[in-house]
């Protein structure tokens, strides 16, 4: 079942979490998901944050939040061990709304690294936080924000079980 929230967003057709982006010490870019950004516009982002980051976050504490805003969009920006984190926003998606997304996922990362991640760790777990992520942001919504269900969802079975 879609909830309610979904459907709304697409009714609307509003999109507000712009992208989410995740970046390894030296500007790589490890995940990144955009939502309602046209392709050609998608490399002047990415660059954009990669950039935005390198002069920022030299320096900041773990998951010390960072906040910008460019072209009436919010960014909102953390370390998170190796990694960096972005999010892009806007309408309601204003800098406060974004802390919260960026809280739970950085929150979620953890859970599923077990720490803050080196690059390493961060890889050798891409497939479970790509999945967290699907749950947490869904077609650029906020879906979901508790941390008991997310682990429900995103449960993996082995291979035999199928």
């Amino acid at each position: 079942k879609e909830s309610r929230r979904r459907k709304e967003g697409r009714k609307e057709g509003r999109i507000m979490i712009l992208a989410v982006l995740f970046a390894n010490s030296v500007g790589n870019v490890l995940i990144e998901r955009f939502n309602g950004v046209p392709a050609e516009e998608r490399l002047t982002w990415r660059s954009f944050l990669v950039k935005l980051g390198a002069e920022n976050l030299k320096g900041v504490k773990n998951e010390e939040l960072l906040v910008a805003c460019h072209k009436s969009v919010y960014i909102v920006y953390t370390m998170l061990g190796d990694v960096s984190i972005f999010l892009v926003g806007k309408d309601e998606y204003d800098e406060l709304a974004l802390a919260e997304a960026i809280f739970i996922i950085t929150g979620a990362v953890k859970d599923i690294c077990g720490k803050p991640p080196t690059e390493r760790v961060f890889l050798d777990k891409y497939g479970r936080i790509c999945l967290c992520l699907d749950e947490i942001v869904w077609n650029g919504l906020l879906e979901n924000t508790d941390k008991d269900r997310i682990k429900r969802l995103i449960r993996l079975k082995p291979p035999s079980e199928f």
